[in-house]
């Protein structure tokens, strides 16, 4: 009886991990569609990357781990090598994109990037 309960709690978490998951790449994807400039783009494709796909990746862990008594290192490698790399690459995207010189399109017309770079100089 116990098991049984614990059996369902389980799997409700495995489905609310899949689903919150697939809600980040989905609000991401209609993110990158929607939003006017390069850094609210990378906003919303990092947190689908993140979010999204470690949502997916600890659900479908738990399900292997739960259901099947597997140990899966290839997911949870992969889950922290996109925990690591993907907000690096995006804030390695936007210096370059300021580095052109793609101005955001924003009400604030403050540079605050600028702003440290001429007081490290």
């Amino acid at each position: 009886m116990i098991e049984t309960w614990i059996n369902i709690l389980v799997n409700i978490v495995i489905v609310i991990c899949l689903l919150l998951g697939t809600f980040f790449v989905l609000s991401g994807s209609i993110g990158i569609a929607r939003f006017p400039d390069i850094y609210t783009r990378l906003h919303a494709a990092t947190k689908a990357s993140t979010l999204g796909l470690s949502g997916i990746l600890i659900g479908a862990f738990l399900f292997l781990y739960i259901e099947h008594n597997i140990v899966s290192g290839k997911l949870l490698l992969a889950i922290v090598f996109i925990l690591l790399t993907a907000p690096v690459s995006a804030h390695m995207i936007s210096r370059a994109a300021h580095k052109v010189g793609v101005k955001p399109i924003t009400k604030n017309r403050r540079d605050e990037y600028e702003e440290a770079i001429r007081e490290n100089s």
